[in-house]
């Protein structure tokens, strides 16, 4: 038990998280330090990295999609914090009243601006505390070089973040229905709701460092999980259908619109010359055909057979997908599964559930 006190708590962290983060940091300091320091020069009183940058470094490359890490909450929470130490320092000359009180309003100020960052407390306290070169640079200080380190350490941050393809900055972007309407999507109007999420943060009374979007889309996939884990026994070979209709990319579009109307169905499968699927065409995709389907399919939808049918849903809940093809190693067709079709299962798993229950 008391090894667990040293086991980090953070959400999701991995050993390949960590080492990105490590090998970020390293190339954001270093080099936040070298621009800096072309840009302003050397001196004894020229201060090129100031401390704050460390900590604003673990967040931006460590946890990049925390509210804390995002662009504004570094540069505007370290020059405001800095701005609100050296202001607080100038009129109170107490140095233990004034730290106090310095890293009080700039929490205050971040607050009110949107723009909270732990390391701004740092910020504002180097205000205070930081000596020769703080109180030469005087007023400049919040900006020369607090923003300035702040602001090339959120570029270079951002260009990492893009090479390693993690977003950033971290934005949510709300689900649409797929049809160009208000409506929320399908999977989003069952289970709990937008409020509920707002009602029980208001209930627990505390401040958690996630954004609130991105807690209901957790909590969504959560809601996923167990669902998919309840019934992880109906596989995708169990509902498929097998005789799947396919075409040739080499087919015309009216050859395909054809085998669409003719077998009513919405999602053709569509397949190489050595019968590898390759994508799909719908009748959406055909309105602007005019020769082969290979220039117009779209990709396809896939899954194993041995793939959870339940987890299916989020594919064929998006407004855009009416079908998954179910393929092999080398992509050979096996099935097929539509909306239907895990329509049909979910509500035969519901209809057996209480007998279950009774047995």
């Amino acid at each position: 038990m008391a090894f667990r006190l040293f086991v980090p708590i953070l959400a999701g962290a991995t050993l390949r998280e960590r080492l990105l983060a490590c090998i970020g940091a390293t190339i954001g300091i270093a080099l936040t330090g070298m621009i800096s320091g072309l840009a302003m020069g050397s001196g004894p009183l020229v201060a090129m990295l100031v401390a704050p940058m460390g900590a604003s470094a673990v967040l931006l490359f460590a946890v990049p999609s925390s509210p804390l890490a995002q662009p504004w909450s570094i540069v505007g929470g370290n020059t405001i914090s800095a701005l609100v130490g050296v202001t607080v320092a100038h009129f109170v000359h107490d140095t233990v009243i004034a730290s106090g009180l310095a890293v009080a309003l700039a929490i205050a100020a971040m607050s009110f601006t949107r723009s909270l960052h732990p390391p701004g407390g740092a910020a504002a306290l180097t205000g205070v505390l930081g000596g020769p070169a703080v109180a030469a640079a005087s007023f400049l200080f919040p900006f020369v070089p607090v923003a300035l380190n702040s602001t090339i350490l959120v570029a270079l941050g951002f260009l990492f973040h893009k090479l390693s393809r993690r977003n950033y900055p971290h934005a949510h972007v709300p689900a649409a229905s797929g049809h160009g309407t208000a409506d929320r999507p399908p999977a989003e109007r069952v289970g709990f709701r937008p409020e509920d999420v707002d009602a029980a943060l208001s209930a627990l009374d505390e401040t958690f460092d996630i954004d609130r979007d991105d807690l209901e889309r957790l909590l969504r996939q959560v809601e996923l999980q167990a669902m998919v884990r309840s019934q992880r026994t109906l596989l995708c070979r169990d509902i498929m259908s097998g005789d799947v209709i396919s075409v040739t990319e080499t087919a015309s579009a009216d050859e395909a619109r054809k085998q669409l109307i003719d077998h009513n169905i919405r999602t053709l499968p569509v397949l190489d010359t050595n019968g590898r699927l390759t994508g799909a065409v719908g009748l959406r995709e055909l309105t602007r055909a005019t020769d082969a389907v290979k220039g117009v399919m779209s990709k396809a939808g896939t899954a194993s057979p041995d793939t959870p049918a339940m987890s299916l849903l989020p594919v064929l809940t998006d407004g855009r997908s009416h079908a998954v093809v179910i393929v092999d190693s080398e992509r050979h067709i096996l099935g097929l599964i539509t909306q239907t079709d895990l329509l049909a299962a979910a509500a035969r798993v519901q209809a057996s559930a209480p007998l279950k229950a009774v047995a």
